[in-house]
């Protein structure tokens, strides 16, 4: 599937995609400023973390909107939009499903109103792990999901389900039952929260502007706005910003591990995470796979872009000389349109085209950021050779992914993982290459200049740091069979339901606006 960044991910046929990023959040207190404009921007930045659906909620002290809908940022808004969205703060989100369907009433932020007037609206980055039991925690609170089949929906509804609790005071007491990963920026009214979990698995940082302050899943974002960088929110910190300043307050203690796949391929290489510049950490770990899989070749070439940096360093610490091998086309972005098999069987030449006075006759070494399923690189190396390489080598800048993602990133199941069924020696058959090299888990780790101990690495070593629940109450789709068996208690077929909670009586102009309770105007969706 194609990036909304023009970059590519693992995988070229949309049925069969690769890894899908952690979604990204956003969020601004800035009075006197165009937030939702700064929002915009932000979830530009942050374009990488989700394609499937965009959104924006927004304040202007008396009501919260949330405008969202399907697709990249740049379809969902405008400059009509976003000049209809005033207050002074504001959150956002990109979002690739993790937990719920690809469906409008799943895009982000989430809106529910208490019965005490307070409106909340959450966007998250992560996916919990005891979904079924909020759940159960919800129902039993009388808390309907109007449609929604997201863990974010949940950890919404259960804020708003304390009528008698200030909003922070809720945030205190229904965090600590969260289990799995979140970065959480959410808001009423007049306040905006963030909140990390424990282990800190997803990134969070807080940043300052001349008048106000952002909070954002990766530092490039607040470079984008103009924000200095202040600190990462802590694992087990929840933070609020009003008119009275910052505070914080821990709800857990920390126990930090980091999403270790962040720095192989989540993050943009503009990015810091734990004050290690991402791009920096690629070229270490090419020159780390230089060292551990040498081989003699006359070039060194990328896989665009993912696989740039670590190409780089392998030239780098082998010696051999790096250059362009493969040209992507820059306008590449996502698409409704599905291609006929006949294009599909065009494959990957659709995204990337050999550069053939430069490889024909020379030993190639191809990097890339990783394999999944082996399409793409087995794809790459057929065309390599068609181009008249020599040789085609293929290194591959983290270790082989062994096992799936419960935290935020939507991998294939483990049975379509390529390196869970084959050696090394199989996977090199498989893609039809000279060689194959990964690099090692030490090599990795050493490489991102972090702990080991630090680091969540369950997609490399099976080792979860959050326990995951037993059977089969775990999965994207686990809140969909949830409502399968409680389907007695829905709504009956036809009868329309709302972000805010209401029936939609009056409700007669399409629109991707959802309005608090209390604005004037009840907009239903298209």
């Amino acid at each position: 599937m194609p990036r909304g960044d023009g970059r590519l991910s693992h995988e070229l046929d949309p049925e069969r995609p690769g890894p899908q990023d952690a979604c990204g959040v956003f969020g601004v207190w800035a009075p006197g400023e165009e937030v939702a404009k700064l929002t915009y921007f932000g979830m530009y930045a942050l374009q990488h973390r989700g394609q499937e659906a965009a959104g924006i909620a927004v304040s202007d002290g008396s009501g919260v909107v949330v405008y969202k809908d399907l697709g990249l940022v740049a379809q969902v808004f405008d400059e009509p939009t976003l000049a209809s969205l005033r207050g002074h703060l504001a959150i956002g989100h990109t979002r690739y499903s993790t937990t719920g369907g690809s469906t409008w009433e799943n895009a982000q932020p989430t809106i529910r109103a208490n019965s005490a007037g307070t409106t909340i609206a959450l966007a998250h980055n992560g996916n919990l792990v005891n979904t079924a039991e909020l759940a159960r925690e919800a129902r039993e609170r009388g808390m309907d999901s109007d449609g929604s089949t997201s863990d974010t929906a949940l950890v919404t509804m259960l804020l708003a389900s304390r009528p008698d609790l200030s909003v922070e005071a809720a945030a205190l007491e229904v965090l600590p039952m969260l289990r799995g990963a979140f970065s959480f920026v959410f808001m009423d009214e007049s306040t905006l929260y963030a909140a990390r979990d424990p282990h800190g698995v997803r990134p969070l940082v807080l940043g300052r502007m001349e008048r106000g302050w952002v909070v954002a899943s990766e530092t490039a974002a607040l470079d984008i706005v103009g924000a200095s960088v202040v600190r990462e929110i802590e694992p087990g910190e929840l933070i609020a910003i009003d008119e009275h300043g910052l505070r914080s307050a821990r709800f857990a203690v920390p126990e930090p591990k980091g999403c270790l796949f962040e720095y192989v391929y989540i993050a943009r290489p503009d990015t810091t995470i734990a004050g290690r510049n991402v791009y920096s950490a690629r070229v270490a770990i090419g020159r780390q796979l230089a060292k551990e899989h040498p081989v003699e070749a006359d070039l060194v070439i990328p896989v665009p872009e993912s696989g740039t940096p670590a190409a780089i360093g392998y030239a780098e610490g082998s010696g051999i000389t790096y250059g362009a091998g493969l040209m992507k086309n820059p306008y590449v972005g996502r698409t409704f349109i599905q291609p006929s098999q006949t294009l599909r069987q065009l494959g990957i030449r659709l995204k990337l085209n050999p550069l053939r006075e430069n490889v024909r006759g020379k030993r190639v070494v191809v990097v890339d950021d990783s394999i999944v399923r082996g399409n793409t690189q087995r794809a790459i190396v057929r065309m390599l050779r068609e181009a008249g390489a020599l040789e085609v080598h293929v290194r591959i800048s983290s270790p082989p992914v062994n096992w799936p993602c419960f935290y935020g990133i939507d991998f294939a199941t483990r049975a379509e993982l390529l390196a869970n069924g084959l050696d090394n020696e199989g996977i090199r058959r498989s893609i039809g290459a000279d060689s194959l090299g990964y690099v090692s888990l030490a090599g990795l780790i050493a490489a991102t200049e972090q702990p080991k101990t630090r680091l969540c690495r369950a997609c490399f070593d099976g080792e979860y740091p959050i326990e995951l629940p037993a059977g089969n109450l775990i999965g994207k789709h686990v809140l969909e069979g949830v409502g399968r068996r409680v389907a007695d208690q829905a709504p009956e077929s036809g009868e329309q339901r709302y972000e805010d909670g209401s029936d939609g009586a009056g409700a007669d102009t399409p629109s991707p606006l959802v309005p608090s309770p209390g604005a004037r105007d009840a907009l239903q969706r298209p």
